[in-house]
């Protein structure tokens, strides 16, 4: 099942079209994308109960947002892929390094994104979105508090992020445009094998970085049980995985994003997302 938003309202996603779930449930789930998280499970059985009966409605590129437009909690990994640890020249961890990005960086899968630097930078990565309370989850349970999987981009200003003493991850990479997301999120149902997904990036159509989530350092129930053994993770709550080798900082030459740069992102059996870099206003 794929849930999107369209026009600032959760929908179901299919071949079809799009199906406005507010409208199709008779008003019984509200057209508040958090509100619908929160009653998840009991979207579910309805989603499942009504599939034969749903009308769809062609939607184009724009209409769609974010999966989860203000999320109350966004979780972020830094250096858990081991290929960018060794472009970082930074040790492997020995436990998941978690920061934050704050909630207003987050937008849609083709909206702008702001560049208030000539250092910004670009990471896809898989972002997990919860769909149940989580607190004190075990590893080998984790994926069933999973509502999808969903792209994202961790956008980075690098100068913010070194600067002395530093690290400084959470304000260098929430400006506002900084998180992209999208373009819907997919339950893990309808993958073969969640832990294991091809991400691409390219920039301007050429590639930068192209890997497989299986080679996280710390994998999707990893990052759940650590997480939710500190904080209980809400639901629309969103956890972006980490970025693989390939991002601009440490190329030789340096290379970072520029007014006019398209970031064209993907995930196998999500989909993908394009976001055009502008100068910030």
């Amino acid at each position: 099942m794929r849930i999107g938003t369209i026009d600032d309202r959760p929908a179901l996603i299919s071949e079809h079209g799009h199906c406005d779930i507010a409208t199709a449930s008779g008003g019984g789930f509200s057209p508040d994308a958090l509100a619908l998280l929160d009653r998840w499970e009991e979207f579910r059985g309805w989603a499942a109960e009504s599939a034969g009966q749903l009308a769809w409605t062609p939607f184009t590129d724009d209409q769609l947002g974010p999966p989860v437009p203000l999320p109350r909690q966004v979780f972020a990994l830094a250096v858990n892929y081991s290929d960018h640890a060794a472009e970082a020249t930074t040790e492997l961890p020995e436990y998941p390094i978690v920061f934050t990005k704050f909630p207003t960086c987050i937008t849609g899968p083709y909206s702008d994104v702001a560049l208030p630097s000539n250092r910004a930078d670009w990471e896809v990565e898989l972002v997990v979105v919860i769909g149940r309370r989580a607190h004190g989850v075990n590893a080998a349970d984790a994926w069933q508090y999973v509502a999808g999987l969903t792209v994202g981009q961790d956008i980075s200003e690098r100068r913010v992020q070194f600067r002395k003493p530093g690290p400084h991850l959470a304000m260098a990479k929430s400006f506002p445009t900084f998180g992209p997301t999208g373009p819907w999120l997919v339950t893990p149902d309808e993958f073969a094998n969640p832990d294991d997904l091809r991400l691409t990036c390219a920039i301007n159509g050429e590639p930068m970085q192209d890997s497989r989530t299986s080679m996280l350092i710390f994998g999707v129930p990893a990052l759940i049980e650590s997480v939710s053994t500190m904080v209980p993770l809400l639901p629309g709550d969103l956890i972006f995985t980490g970025t693989p080798a390939g991002v601009g900082s440490t190329r030789d030459p340096r290379r970072y994003l520029a007014p006019g740069d398209v970031i064209s992102s993907e995930i196998e059996g999500v989909g993908g997302m394009r976001n055009t870099c502008v100068e910030a206003g």
